[in-house]
């Protein structure tokens, strides 16, 4: 069997069909017609009734014909792209198929009017711009995915660009959000979301503006509707959507197919790749009947081939008459449920019948779980037992067809599902056969593996999150990279909380759900999934009835609403969680609540009220000896400095923090902090200047642009865009008169790189920036138009502060510009702002705006 399964879909043609390679340099023309006469040459035979040995010595046995059949079933094989195969822009090419099955049998007709759409698709896109669709429909258990993932292998080399796979999971109980469909499927493609993207209408314009121009298969499994589908499809030729789904979805597409159960010898001929073919030779009769009594169904067929392949000393009448028994039918007690096929039923209950205890109990207990797929690791411990011992049961189920292997993951771990079909089989089995207490501590057990490692790589990701290491748990081998862990396993995160809420195992709800915000928060990913767990990692928290993990709860609700721009909740919770900690005499976590507070009031505009909690925070972390901590708000003080106009102390904050971060090797908060000190440096140079000091001001701003630029290159090699982004348009506020022109062109790669990310509110606040830019320029009217554009952005996302600082700066330019009448508004409007935030040094300064604005029209 494991021979068997080795084969792979190019390369395992049975004997009889081999030999016949130079058919394939056949020309599509000749391919379309042989799978006509395919086809016809199939129907024929099943209308004769003839003999199933006596037909797979006609369709094989050496023939010319078999070549043939296997070159419509291949065609296009050879020009598969290998995964991970890189791109033109050098980044490697999502590569996310599941793999072909081994056993891959028959369809040669339906692969070839798939071909035929695709080879249409030029002449098509003269008339219709939109991205090819094909949707492939039909019962469970027919065949849907094997035979979409078949034809997917086969056209992947046309799309250089990747082929992305997302299992829908239309016919189970837990829906996929098409908001995290897309967002892993910009991350797959190098999309770096460190900035929460919005809705699903904001995530399909960002998905759309990184397909374009390029050329990319995506593959849908298990639809449930149509909106799903569409929620995915770029409006632009140049890439293609497969879909699969139960029933008709009615899509505006080039294609949909309904797919049909196997025709007689096509099962027969599924079952002789399983069992054996001399097997199936022997005993035709029984083959037939078996084919029947499974209503060619591949997936029905395939099971029953692979127990007789494990069983190589039952006959295959002996397979027949056990399925056909209808009192052993009756007595499974479950033919009332009509989800599951008959047929596949009777096949699921011979097969689980066969299985050894503990194969059984591993495939209930992948049942209990709500989760997509599973690493192979999982076997082990849902078993109880060890990882080598889970991953052999593991393979006797693979071998069984009673379990799916559905690659590797960017991990490079192989992962493992159940068809629909055997999950819902399975968990009635567990319903009836094991205790509520055995089945919660199989949940447990998982809950517990996946705590253990998603503790881990928070810790290794974020060290200073969690002080120290977590406590390292069963490991695959070494240390998980956090990364592309997190990027693996985040549906399976989220279904472990909701999982362990729904169950109210609020320990483990609580532990992974904290584990997962620190992730989110040290990546900046997952937007809505972090606020959502958060808020359930407090329910958590809250029915443990424990304060210190309540407050740890409430952090992790602020940092995810303070990251969504709920400025207001994010405070409420950071003060709650300040006032736990400073009950529970926690020093270290009220110096993070404390910092937290100040960050918040800060960003909101009211620095006075910031300044107290920052200096509190500082002295926080001083006492319990928190170097890092205590140089990170060090550097959070010296931005609010920077607004005050402080400049000095500002620089000495961040040259003590700098020195911190450059001895402790952390080249990222290193990078951030030469980004403030650049700002610093900058703010320096304009006020020598406006002191008539040029040349002091003129080496201060090229200190400053060299600071910046260097902070930049940090973190472009890094791949931090979201960072590097942040330092391009600092580097374009710097105003040296004698660089307009080259801090433009920053302020513009700025913006596009964020427009690329998908963050509306870093867009704003650099069109804030080309303002003034344009302003230096003497470009009036275009700095005018994009402070006006950019007020109303951060009006729309309820950032008053910032609203208010671009109808200041866009009063200021309109009053240099001679025009004061135009000036007035947009000045009391932001005085008007400043005031309703109680933010002194704004409102002083939105007044003098204003008082200069009606002095120039009295004058």
């Amino acid at each position: 069997m494991h021979d068997l399964r080795r084969r792979s879909g190019a390369t395992g043609t049975p004997r009889r069909m081999r030999g016949f390679a130079a058919v394939r340099l056949a020309t599509p023309l000749a391919v379309a017609a042989l799978t006509v006469l395919v086809t016809a040459l199939t129907t024929t035979l099943d209308a004769f009734k003839l003999p199933v040995a006596a037909r797979l010595a006609i369709v094989g046995g050496g023939s010319v014909l078999a070549g043939l059949i296997a070159l419509v079933s291949q065609r296009g094989v050879r020009h598969f792209t290998p995964q991970g195969a890189p791109r033109s822009d050098g980044v490697a090419a999502p590569a996310q198929l599941p793999p072909v099955i081994a056993h891959f049998t028959g369809r040669a007709d339906y692969l070839a009017r798939l071909h035929h759409v695709f080879t249409e698709e030029d002449k098509r896109s003269e008339e219709w711009s939109g991205s090819l669709v094909v949707s492939v429909h039909g019962p469970g258990g027919v065949g849907k995915s094997a035979l979409v993932t078949r034809f997917a292998h086969e056209v992947a080399g046309h799309y250089p660009d990747g082929q992305l796979y997302c299992d829908l999971r239309g016919s189970g109980d837990v829906r996929v959000r098409m908001e995290d469909v897309l967002t892993g499927f910009l991350l797959a493609l190098g999309v770096r979301l460190t900035t929460d993207p919005g809705g699903l209408p904001d995530l399909q314009k960002l998905w759309w503006t990184w397909l374009k121009g390029r050329r990319v298969l995506i593959f849908l499994d298990n639809a449930r509707h149509a909106d799903q589908v569409q929620a995915v499809v770029p409006p632009e030729a140049g890439c293609a959507v497969l879909v699969t789904s139960r029933q008709p979805l009615y899509l505006r597409n080039t294609l949909d197919v309904r797919l049909q159960e196997f025709t007689e010898l096509q099962a027969v001929e599924l079952l002789a790749r399983l069992a054996g073919d001399e097997r199936v030779a022997e005993d035709d009769r029984s083959a037939v009947r078996i084919a029947e009594l499974c209503d060619r169904l591949p997936l029905a067929v395939s099971i029953c081939g692979g127990r007789l392949a494990a069983r190589r000393t039952w006959s295959l009448e002996e397979m027949a008459d056990r399925l056909g028994d209808e009192r052993r039918r009756r007595l499974d007690e479950l033919e009332t449920d009509d989800q599951i096929d008959k047929s596949v039923r009777a096949t699921l209950w011979l097969s689980y019948e066969d299985c050894t205890d503990l194969q059984r109990r591993l495939l209930r207990s992948f049942a209990l779980l709500s989760v997509p797929d599973l690493p192979g690791w999982a076997a082990g411990s849902l078993l109880g037992t060890s990882k080598p011992d889970g991953g052999d049961q593991l393979e006797a189920l693979v071998d069984a067809q009673l379990m799916e292997y559905s690659g590797k993951d960017p991990t490079d771990t192989g992962r493992y599902r159940l068809h629909d079909l055997v999950r819902l089989y399975a968990r009635e089995r567990a319903d009836r056969e094991d205790t509520d207490e055995q089945r919660r501590a199989t949940v447990d057990r998982i809950l517990a593996g996946y705590r253990r490692r998603a503790e881990l790589a928070a810790a290794v990701r974020w060290p200073q999150d969690w002080r120290r290491h977590a406590r390292r748990g069963e490991q695959d081998s070494g240390e998980i990279a956090p990364e592309p862990w997190f990027y693996a396993e985040h549906l399976t995160l989220l279904a472990c909380v909701e999982q362990a809420a729904s169950l109210e195992m609020w320990e483990e709800a609580w532990r992974v759900g904290r584990a997962f915000c620190s992730l989110s928060h040290s990546m900046r990913l997952f937007w809505q999934e972090w606020h959502a767990v958060a808020e359930t990692t407090l329910r958590a928290a809250s029915r443990l009835e424990d304060p210190r993990s309540i407050g740890i709860a409430l952090m992790e609700r602020a940092a995810a609403s303070g990251g969504l721009g709920k400025g207001d909740l994010a405070r409420r919770s950071a003060e709650e969680a300040l006032a736990v900690f400073e009950e529970l005499r926690e020093p270290w976590w009220a110096a993070r609540a404390e910092r937290t507070v100040g960050v918040t009031l800060r960003d909101a505009g009211n620095l006075d009220e910031a300044q107290r909690h920052l200096l509190a925070a500082i002295g926080g972390f001083a006492a319990v000896g928190d170097r890092w901590w205590h140089a990170r708000t060090q550097r959070n003080l010296a931005e609010l400095r920077l607004a005050q106009g402080r400049h000095q102390e500002a620089r000495a904050l961040l040259d003590e923090a700098l020195g911190v971060f450059e001895s402790d090797g952390n080249r990222y908060s290193e990078a951030q902090t030469l980004r403030v000190l650049g700002e610093v440096s900058a703010a320096e140079a304009a006020d020598l200047r406006a002191r008539g000091d040029i040349l002091a001001g003129d080496a201060g701003y090229n200190r400053a642009a060299q600071v910046l630029e260097r902070a930049a290159e940090m973190f472009r090699l890094r791949h931090e865009q979201w960072e590097e982004a942040r330092c391009l348009r600092a580097a374009g506020e710097v105003g040296d008169p004698k660089n307009g022109l080259r801090e433009l062109t920053f302020v513009r790669r700025a913006m596009g790189t964020l427009e690329g990310l998908g963050d509306s509110w870093g867009v704003a606040r650099t069109e804030l920036s080309e303002g003034r830019a344009l302003n230096r320029l003497g470009r009036v009217d275009e700095a005018v138009t994009a402070l006006g554009h950019a007020a109303a952005v951060f009006h729309e996302l309820g950032d008053r502060w910032l609203q208010a600082r671009c109808l200041r700066t866009l009063a200021e330019i309109l009053a240099d510009a001679g025009r004061p009448a135009e000036a007035r508004g947009p000045a009391e409007e932001g005085l008007r702002i400043y005031r309703s935030l109680g933010n002194e040094v704004g409102e002083t300064r939105a007044r003098n705006m204003l008082a200069r604005v009606l002095g120039s029209e009295q004058s």
